[in-house]
Formats: C-alpha cells, sequence, structure tokens
C-alpha cells in the first residue's frame, strides 16, 4: 500500500503497509531519531509472507509525521544530567500514537515488534495497552535501567551529535554512525545504506526531534517492575556486538518479562543488517504463533469486537 497519513489526536502520523490486510497485523516500531523506512521494504516484504499485514510508521517527531515543533528543545546538559523536566512528552505519549494508528486503521488487537527506542515503545505499548497487543518483540533495546542495557561511553556523540544539514554531508554522517554502532560480524551493504541515508534527508529532516525523542525515553524511567506483570508471548532479540544499547538490556527484558525467550545474534551491533533479517523474521513469527491460535488467526477490527460480529 503506498504511504498516507492518519490523523491521531493533533497529530498527522505517517504510515505504510505490506501484505494481506485479512492477515493478523503486525506493528512495527522504529527507533530514536530513525524514519520508518528503517524497517527495509524487503524485509517487511518478508514478514508479510510469513502471513501479517505489515504496518511500519513515522514516530512523532521524524519523518513525515508531526514535528512538535512548538515544543522546547532540550540542552545537552539537560540531557547530560537526565533531567526529565526537558521532556515534552513520554514514551507513553508514543506508544498512544501507535495505539491510535492501529484504531484509525480499525485495528483492535496486533502482534507488536520494536526495535531500540521503538522496542521501549513497544513495551509501554503492552504495559498501558494489554488488551491490543497479541505478541511483543523487543529488539535491542532494554527495560529503562540505569544498570543495565547502557551505551558504551564512545556511542555517545551519535546520541547527541548534530547531523549536517547538507545533503552529501548528511549521508556521510550516517555512514560513520553505523560505522560506530553497526554490526561487525555482518556484511555493510554500503550503497543501501547511502541510498537509505538520502531517501531519510529527502522525506524531511528533524534534528530536534531526536532531542525531544531522547528527552522522552530519560522522562519514562525505569519499566522493569511493570514488564514484571506483562503475560503476553514474548521474544527479546538482541546483538552481541551492540554498543548503543549494551546486550544486558536485552537480558535484563528476558528476565523482567514472565516468559520471555531470548535471542542473542552473534556479531550483531546496533542495525539490521540483511544478514540478521531471517533470524529476527523466524523469531518474531515463532513468537506470534505462541499467541491466542483464535485471537491470531486474523486482524479483528474494533467494530467486531464491540458487536462480536
Amino acid at each position: 500500500m503506498p504511504e498516507s497519513t492518519c490523523r491521531v489526536g493533533d497529530l498527522e502520523i505517517a504510515y505504510e503497509t505490506f501484505g494481506d490486510p485479512a492477515d493478523p497485523a503486525l506493528l512495527l516500531v522504529m527507533g530514536l531519531a530513525t524514519q520508518m523506512i528503517a524497517w527495509h521494504d524487503e524485509f517487511c516484504a518478508a514478514l508479510a509472507a510469513r502471513g501479517f499485514h505489515v504496518i511500519r510508521f513515522d514516530n512523532r517527531d521524524v519523518g513525515r509525521s508531526t514535528a512538535l515543533r512548538h515544543l522546547p528543545v532540550p540542552t545537552l546538559r539537560q540531557l547530560v544530567l537526565r533531567s526529565r523536566k526537558a521532556a515534552g512528552y513520554t514514551l507513553a505519549d508514543m506508544a498512544g500514537d501507535a495505539v491510535g494508528l492501529l484504531d484509525g486503521l480499525g485495528i483492535d488487537r496486533a502482534h507488536v515488534a520494536g526495535a531500540s527506542m521503538g522496542g521501549m515503545i513497544a513495551q509501554t505499548i503492552a504495559i498501558e495497552h494489554p488488551d491490543r497487543v497479541l505478541s511483543l518483540a523487543s529488539i535491542m533495546s532494554n527495560t529503562g535501567a540505569r544498570r543495565s542495557g547502557q551505551p558504551q561511553l564512545a556511542t555517545y556523540r551519535v546520541l547527541v551529535g548534530r547531523p549536517p544539514q547538507e545533503r552529501d554531508a548528511f549521508v556521510e554522517h550516517v555512514l560513520r554512525v553505523y560505522a560506530v554502532i553497526g554490526s561487525p560480524g555482518f556484511d555493510r551493504d554500503e550503497p543501501d545504506l547511502r541510498r537509505m541515508a538520502g531517501l531519510s534527508y529527502d522525506r524531511g529532516r528533524n534534528p530536534a526531534g531526536s532531542g525531544r525523542q531522547l528527552a522522552a525515553i530519560i522522562a519514562s524511567g525505569n519499566r522493569t517492575r511493570r514488564l514484571q506483570a506483562l503475560a503476553v508471548p514474548t521474544v527479546v532479540i538482541h546483538g552481541t556486538a551492540d554498543r548503543l544499547v549494551n546486550p544486558t538490556g536485552g537480558r535484563a527484558t528476558a528476565m523482567a518479562i514472565p516468559g520471555a525467550r531470548l535471542v542473542e545474534i552473534e556479531g550483531m551491533g546496533h542495525d539490521l543488517p540483511r544478514g540478521t533479517w531471517p533470524r529476527i523474521v523466524e523469531a518474531i513469527a515463532d513468537n506470534a504463533a505462541r499467541a491466542d491460535p483464535i485471537v491470531a488467526s486474523g486482524p479483528l477490527t474494533r467494530m467486531e469486537a464491540t458487536t462480536g460480529g
């Protein structure tokens, strides 16, 4: 389906779908300052081939979704000091955007998978809206605890650095970022990475949005206790070579969620290289199969949920 937008409260959320709408919905949530196209078209097609109606979208403050320019931009000092007062919104608000998108699409329940900050949002959807989640896949993410899943010192500039304004320089900046945080155990498709970086630039830049999203992560705190109350089939996927979110973050997430399965991918860093796709797709599909087979057999709409039809 061509890219479209959905009105969610005061926001416009850009989204795109893959596969048959009659199949169970799978909502893909992307990470900090990263557009939905980071869920590669071919990756989404591989999930659709496994029987999912795949939905990817731009979070607020990134890509073609609404940029909240009226909100103040957190200062570097506020972010370094982890000031919760710097946040104009929280992960719960971003989770609400995702649920609002499901509402707009008439989908009552979905499998949910998130990467990095998207994993935090996916966890929050399961916490705040448990009746909307069939299964949960948390990828290269953490629980929000300060003692696990923290970045290596060398990666901090990736979190707080301001990308160049000129297109070619922006593309080179993205390549340098992935040289730091990417997967040392997998081939890097540099031409494709350049193409994706250029497409992100062309779709729309909002450098201030990354600061507001990072402040939302900080303000949302530790989810461990609330994760312990989840009762949803969960798989936690993490790379052993992740420098941006230490693998301890994935292990802590798997330990916190009852019955969660941990899949560690040797040599995977903080990205989704093509070589990891078969394992990730398989892990998401296997975990989705653990959901109630009657519920998971089709995309129950909100009208059906209300009328019983």
